[in-house]
């Protein structure tokens, strides 16, 4: 989707290792883009300790830690947090102002317009009308 917009992303697990950990490619490229997009999937699940009544679905907490780290180094504004079936799942982060962009089963058809928009506030040269 972003490459037919005509962007190039960094995909951190696409990008030659070198020895390094997903989180030192993360430190060694995130001073080189101006916005992230994260996808949050309902891939764990947790409770509060004694709540096993409170299950609930969740991101990876290595996912949750990647979150955090680039909207410490891009801020709020810059960071887009793609959230699968954001009904059953506990968000990454209870901090407002976070860009949450749900969708169920077609990321691209539910949520390209919302990333979009998010994006071209950002002085990305979309055509969020040619979507």
């Amino acid at each position: 989707m972003l490459r037919r917009w005509g962007l190039e992303p960094l995909i951190l697990d696409q990008l030659p290792s070198e020895g390094q950990t997903i989180i030192e490619k993360l430190e060694r490229y995130t001073g080189r883009v101006d916005f992230a997009v994260v996808l949050a999937t309902p891939d764990d699940e947790g409770n509060r300790t004694g709540h096993p009544d409170e299950k609930k679905q969740r991101a990876w907490q290595n996912v949750v830690l990647e979150l955090g780290m680039l909207l410490a180094e891009l801020g709020r504004s810059k960071v887009a947090i793609l959230l699968k079936d954001q009904g059953k799942m506990k968000r990454p982060s209870d901090i407002h102002g976070l860009i949450y962009i749900p969708f169920t089963d077609d990321l691209e058809k539910e949520a390209r317009v919302l990333l979009a928009k998010e994006m071209k506030k950002q002085g990305f040269d979309i055509q969020v009308d040619k979507l």
